[in-house]
Order: structure tokens, then sequence, then C-alpha cells
């Protein structure tokens, strides 16, 4: 049956700039591959789109909030944004360089943790990934909910659970759509944080606002942890959505779109909670969506719209979550399970188990959002530094981008099952930053010497990065001569096959 003229209009406004060609543009919205590779045949797209997916998933309302924080916890704004964005280009900068891995391999971000923990092994990360996941879900759920709710006069329970249950579609869809998502984000979201910015600056004036000058280290180091925790939090997963770029994609695009896209996004996002939160005082804590929908004006059809960016600005990020806790959860159970096909059902049911166990956590801790979002986000930096730092140090420095990729699949492959040498520079990695860690539920030795301040992310990527190199450098012997390539798919077996 030929396709008809709407739906061939439909399909092709979906594919965008991503289209691959006239052929691909009458295959399936649906993405078919999981933690496969992606074929060359299958490459699609320019290094841009990771500007406009990043800017599009950071210019949100969670974002806002994080920038906010540093204020809400004592920083004045003027040093507030300084170190924020401090934290935005350093933890920016590590995680484009993950993002830089995808046109190369081909893969999702987590499978390339095999060459350094082991087929097997790969999974100590990545339990704590899908964690940290669930945990973003949750969060971001928890104000797209009060968004939802607010539009569909359902209140919060029912707008949380009916913001999961469209994140879960979108991310059963899969790539191309959340491309999609990211640029058409990435213009109304900007559109109206220039509305939002020109309201508060009716309203207060911005000289006021970066009145207070008082510098406060522990307080400035604070800030720069929160907006470089945000950044490193993508790098378990942000090769996912550059996996899909040619092979022949340079590097240095890949790395310098990537870096603009999330440090501009992020940055304005932060730098307008930080405005806002000091403008708000004691108003901003527990009703952040409704402050800053307030700046609206008050409008009908004004506060109507802002909901709605709020709830699509969480839609982006949150579809990215869930695609990725189900990447993670795949390449776990892979690892014991070798390869197997994995049918619709199958991907379903993982994502839905994402969707679920986010939407529980949003439940239950929705009316403490606001303090332990700080902690957790603090909490998760802790075990995300240590791996970012072996998986770099071990890809552009002991590998040197040569990876061997139908290798990572086989445990009694070159990579073998365990490597206790990236296992246990991890466990160091994580011991390391205990005594210099400050959350509510602990607070490591060396922080009140220190002032308060919390430094745990910077040791956590300095100690595992220099001892990774000092075990590893040297033991090269699993190291291929050149990347080493997975079989193309043939005409009868064209996708290869994965856990399920």
């Amino acid at each position: 049956m030929s396709e008809s003229p709407a739906s061939r209009a439909s399909h092709d406004a979906l594919d965008a700039r991503d289209s691959p060609d006239s052929r691909d543009a009458l295959d399936s919205l649906v993405e078919k591959r999981s933690i496969d590779v992606v074929p060359d045949a299958e490459r699609h797209g320019t290094a841009f789109s990771q500007f406009t997916l990043w800017l599009g998933a950071n210019l949100q309302i969670t974002a806002v909030v994080t920038g906010a924080l540093a204020v809400v916890f004592g920083a004045g704004a003027f040093w507030s944004i300084i170190a924020l964005l401090l934290g935005n280009l350093l933890g920016g900068a590590v995680m484009a360089l993950h993002s830089a891995q995808g046109p190369r391999l081909g893969l999702p971000q987590m499978i390339s943790s095999r060459a350094q923990f082991g087929v097997r092994g790969a999974i100590v990360p990545l339990l704590l990934v899908i964690v940290m996941y669930v945990g973003f879900f949750a969060s971001g759920s928890v104000l797209a909910g009060q968004a939802v709710g607010e539009l569909t006069h359902l209140g919060d329970t029912t707008g949380i659970i009916l913001f999961a249950l469209v994140t879960g579609v979108a991310a059963a869809v899969g790539y191309r759509l959340i491309h999609t998502l990211g640029r058409i984000a990435g213009v109304v979201c900007a559109l109206a944080f220039v509305y939002l910015g020109i309201r508060l600056l009716d309203r207060t004036d911005l000289a006021t606002l970066l009145h207070d000058r008082t510098f406060d280290f522990p307080l400035f180091l604070l800030a720069v942890s929160l907006s470089a925790s945000w950044q490193l939090a993508f790098g378990p997963y942000v090769a996912d959505y550059s996996r899909y770029l040619p092979r022949t994609t340079s590097p240095k695009a890949t790395f310098s779109w990537t870096l603009a896209g999330t440090v501009l996004g992020s940055q304005w996002s932060m730098t307008f909670g930080a405005l806002a939160a000091a403008a708000a005082g004691h108003a901003f804590v527990g009703n952040e969506v409704s402050y800053i929908v307030g700046l609206g004006g008050g409008a009908a059809v004004i506060t109507s719209l802002l909901y709605f960016v709020i709830a699509l600005g969480k839609l982006t990020i949150n579809v990215l979550n869930t695609y990725g806790g189900f990447m993670s959860m795949v390449t776990s159970i892979s690892g014991f399970r070798g390869n197997a096909t994995l049918s619709p059902r199958g991907r379903a049911a993982y994502i839905a188990g994402i969707m679920v166990a986010g939407t529980a956590v949003a439940l239950l801790g929705k009316d403490s959002f606001l303090s332990s979002f700080k902690d957790f986000l603090l909490f998760l930096l802790t075990f995300f530094t240590p791996w970012s730092a072996i998986n770099l140090v071990d890809y552009y420095a002991i590998a040197k981008e040569r990876y061997d990729i139908p290798a990572l699949s086989d445990p009694g492959g070159r990579y073998g099952a365990w490597r206790w040498k990236a296992l246990s520079t991890y466990a160091v990695g994580v011991l390391a930053q205990l005594p210099f860690l400050s959350t509510h539920f602990y607070t490591g030795p060396l922080v009140a010497p220190l002032g308060g301040a919390d430094i745990s992310w910077l040791v956590g990527l300095a100690i595992p990065a220099a001892l990774y190199w000092l075990l590893a450098h040297r033991d090269t012997a699993h190291v291929p001569d050149h990347m080493v390539l997975a079989p193309e798919p043939s005409p009868d077996r064209p996708y290869a096959t994965e856990p399920g």
C-alpha cells in the first residue's frame, strides 16, 4: 500500500534534519535497536543535533531549581551565577568527552564500560546508573506533575501519573522522537524563558538582585558542585544520543556542539533560578512551579501556556532518563544472559519498569522535594565521577579509541568477565570522596576543616584518573591494534540480537 501524502508529510516532519535518506524516511518511527551497534548504513544526522538536544534538555524547571538551590542555601545571586557557570563548564567538558565516543563506537554509553570493568563487572556502575535514572525520573516527575496537575485541574498525584505515562510512550518510540522533542523544547522553552526573564526584571531591579557580593567559599563550592553534578550525571547516557551519527563525524564537532548546548541551556536555566530565588526569598521554597508561573502575570491563557512549557521541558529530559534506564537494564542483564532477541513486548516491559519505579519514588517524596533533591545530586556525584574518570582515561589515553566491539559482548573474550583493576580503582575512588562529602545524612570529617566546602567531586575525578593510569597504562595486551568493528547486519538478519 502506498503512503498517503498526509502520512508522508507527518513522517518527514518528525524526521526533520536527522533523515538519513529517502529509504529510511519510509521506515517506522519506532526505534528497532537498543544496545547493539548501529551499522554505518543507518547512521545519520550532524553533530549540530547534539546542540539542539542538550539545549532543549536543559531549558527546564529542574535546572531552574538547581540554580535556585545555591541561593536557597545561603549564597548571593552574584557569586552563585559565577559558581554555577564554572561547574557547568567543568562538568560539561567531561560530559561532552563521553558524547564524542558515540559516533566512533556506535554503542550506548555504558556498554563501553565493559572494556574497563569487564563484560560482567560493568554491572557495578550500571546498577548505580539505573538508580540515578529512577531518581531523576522521580525528581522531574514531581515538578512536571505539579504543572500537569494545574493544567488539567486533577491535582499533583494524577499529574505525576499522567506525565509518567506520556514519558513511557515517548521513550518506547525511541531515538528519532527524542531528538524531535529536544528541538521543539529548545525553541518553545527558550521563548518562555525570555518572557519569564523580562517579567522577573519588571518586578525586581537586576542591580538589587546582584547587590550582595559577599563571598563565602564553602557556599561557592556548593554551587559549583551542584552544577557540575548536574552535568556529570549526563555522562552515563550522553553517547546514547550521539551513537547514530556517521562514524566520520568529527569528535571535535561532537564535543563542541554537545558542550555548547548543555552549558548554554543549563546556565540559562540556573541563572534564572538563582535570580528568581533571590527575588522571592522564602516564598520560592516549596512553591517553585507556582512562583515561576506566577511571573507570567496571572492571565489564564499565559498561565496555561507556562504550565504546558514546564511539562514539555520536563518531558524531554524524563524521556532521556527513561530511555537511558532501559538501555542500562538491558546492558546489565545481557552481561550474564548472553544475547537473545528483544521483542517489542520485552522493550516495553523494561521501559515500564523504569516508569513505575520512578513514579513510585516521585509520589513518596513529593512533599520533601527540594532538600532531598540537593542531597540526591551530591550523593550521585560520589558514584559517577570515578566511573567517568576511569572510562575517559581508558578510552582516550590507554586504548586510544581502539576497542574490539564484538568482544564487548563476550565474557570469554579479550576483556573478560571481570577486570579487577578498574573495579578496585572505582572502589578507591568512591571511598576517597567520603571524607570530603557533605550531605544532610552524612558529613565527612574533612568538611569542617575546609569551612564546610564539599570538594568530593574533585577528589572523585582526580584520584581514580591517576590511579587507573598507574595501574593500567602498561597493561595493554587486551587493546587491539585498531578498532574492531561489529559485522554489518545481513539481509536475513537485519538486526543484531539483543538481551530480552
